[in-house]
């Protein structure tokens, strides 16, 4: 029988895939641009799904992460990456660690709890399996609006889950 550790390790094989061919796309020089005046920036975006990977090791490694922890500061990096060749190195180095936390860790370990906090205050708390789950789902999303604005920004859409306009292949 498969660990869970086994499971989302393929699965973290093929979304890194996916979202390198994204992230090889990201026109450089237009990381301020938006389709709407709420919307997500298109660096501040990319940058988000280079690093997603890294939450997996984050979330294996430690119980909980506080998005404005007393006394300030922040445990999320948040060096602009301008380039396609900074996100994809961002995104490899994230998901080496992730694939490095994911061997060490038991089924146990991802069945003990995670906790979200802000300012002190607990969001959020699941199983470490779930957290990870939603983790490749909120990669998913984020990328999915990333195709968006490569589109709108007349770079090529990658294929991700299958052929798009852009790009044919089936791998």
């Amino acid at each position: 029988m498969a660990m869970m550790t086994d499971l989302f390790l393929a699965q973290l094989d093929a979304e890194a895939k996916r979202s390198r061919r994204a992230l090889e796309r990201v026109p450089e020089g237009r990381d301020d641009w938006k389709p709407h005046e709420k919307s997500m920036p298109l660096g501040r975006l990319a940058m988000l799904v280079a690093q997603m990977p890294s939450w997996i090791s984050m979330v294996i490694t430690q119980d909980a992460l506080d998005l404005n922890p007393p006394g300030g500061g922040s445990h999320i990096d948040q060096k602009p990456l301008r380039t396609p060749a900074e996100l994809l190195q961002a995104h490899d180095a994230g998901v080496e660690g992730a694939r490095a936390a994911l061997g060490k860790a038991s089924d146990e370990t991802l069945m003990k709890p995670w906790k979200l906090l802000v300012s002190g205050r607990t969001v959020s708390e699941d199983p470490r399996h779930v957290v990870l789950r939603d983790t490749f789902a909120h990669l998913a999303h984020h990328r999915g609006q990333l195709t968006v604005y490569l589109r709108l920004n007349g770079a090529p859409v990658p294929a991700l889950y299958g052929p798009s306009a852009d790009d044919t292949r089936f791998d």
